[in-house]
């Protein structure tokens, strides 16, 4: 349902989730509307620096020396890391959302943003109550990020339209099911998130009990439309 909230800035970050060139450039893992997706991104970063908010940029890159070989992981004939390979330039975070002095890197090994103690940890320093976030896979790694902040009692706002995956029914459906189970959080667009992070009171919507929206492939859009 959308109620209408703002949020105390001073516990609010910004979290932007592998926004690399490897969702741009590669044929194999480009994220359907991407350059949509970044420059929702650019704009959420330009609000948060200019209010002063904590920000945490992340990138996946998959490091055998730091994390061996997975079980039924894929490999490159080479016996490399399929994607995200440490040693792949288009590891590279996108020039449109380039991390800044005293913004947090975290390179990954898995899909969570929060697999790595780095961000946990920084989040509970600065006693974080609402984390603004955005990025891709968005049923993979947004997915996976979303379920570990809310393990950590941080509440998530999930920026829909900066967020991406490989097509567009795959973003929409990710979507949809993590707003399903967005215990605490809030579904917004950048325009209403950016309202918050001015200090302005948004209408957003919140998941008023568990699993609220019943969708199926015909009306998967328009649920979507709604959040």
């Amino acid at each position: 349902m959308k109620v209408s909230i703002e949020i105390d800035r001073s516990r609010c970050a910004l979290l932007l989730v592998d926004l690399q060139e490897e969702q741009r450039l590669d044929p194999n893992y480009a994220v359907a509307g991407f350059e949509k997706i970044i420059a929702n991104a650019s704009e959420l970063l330009a609000g948060a620096r200019k209010a002063g908010l904590p920000i945490f940029h992340t990138a996946y890159r998959r490091d055998f020396d730091r994390s061996p070989q997975r079980p039924f992981e894929p490999l490159t004939a080479e016996g490399k890391p399929a994607f995200s390979d440490k040693t792949s330039p288009l590891t590279t975070i996108c020039w449109e959302v380039q991390p800044k002095a005293g913004e947090q890197v975290i390179y990954k090994n898995d899909a969570s943003a929060f697999s790595e103690a780095a961000l946990g940890h920084a989040l509970r320093q600065a006693k974080i109550e609402w984390l603004i976030l955005a990025g891709v896979w968005s049923e993979a790694c947004v997915a996976a990020s979303v379920r570990d902040a809310i393990a950590s009692g941080i509440r998530v706002l999930l920026v829909k339209d900066a967020c991406g995956s490989g097509t567009e029914t795959m973003h929409q459906t990710a979507i949809l099911n993590i707003a399903n189970r967005l215990y605490g959080g809030a579904v917004a667009d950048t325009a209403r998130a950016l309202a918050l992070i001015r200090g302005q009171r948004a209408k957003i919507w919140r998941p008023e009990r568990p699993v609220p929206i019943l969708f199926h492939y015909a009306d998967a859009a328009r649920h979507y439309d709604r959040l």
